[in-house]
């Protein structure tokens, strides 16, 4: 009898739109959760890249889906890779890659799933998010390019580790 395959974690894409505001500050666009996973948390836009899809496809979508903005492939920057470990559940293992863009057609509507909203970069409300939001972030938010482990607890929201690689 062999033992059975481990699960394959499940690729994601995360998406941060950029914009200038008139007093020369920045805001980036985050969301609340209206169904699903993360529900009633603030949360990025982004989601499950569909089989046949590329990352940089599905970020393009699950912008589309959840806020109406129309972007395009080359307009995504390249921010970092963030693999999620549910030791407690590890069915729900993401490999997440991270875009930034400061260019898009349209204005962000609410979608069944966000409610979209502009946040000053310098005050995100990491208190309205998940946890590991606030180790990983303000690396996106700076304009670093990262690359983060993040093993959740074992209730599966709170963070056991972060380790940036």
């Amino acid at each position: 009898m062999t033992p059975a395959a481990a699960p394959r974690a499940t690729p994601v894409v995360l998406c941060f739109l950029f914009r200038e505001t008139a007093e020369g500050g920045q805001e980036v666009l985050l969301g609340l959760k209206k169904t699903g996973f993360g529900v009633g948390r603030i949360v990025t836009l982004g989601g499950h890249v569909e089989p046949g899809e590329t990352a940089p496809q599905a970020a393009v979508r699950e912008v589309f889906e959840e806020s109406g903005v129309t972007l395009a492939e080359e307009d995504l920057e390249p921010a970092g890779s963030i693999e999620f470990m549910f030791p407690s559940r590890p069915d729900g293992d993401m490999s997440t890659v991270v875009y930034r863009s400061w260019t898009w057609d349209g204005e962000p509507g609410p979608s069944s799933e966000i409610e979209p909203a502009w946040y000053p970069v310098d005050a995100v409300p990491y208190a309205q998010m998940w946890e590991d939001s606030a180790y990983w972030m303000p690396k996106v938010l700076s304009g670093d390019f990262f690359a983060a482990a993040v093993t959740l607890a074992a209730d599966n929201e709170c963070v056991g580790s972060v380790v940036f690689s």
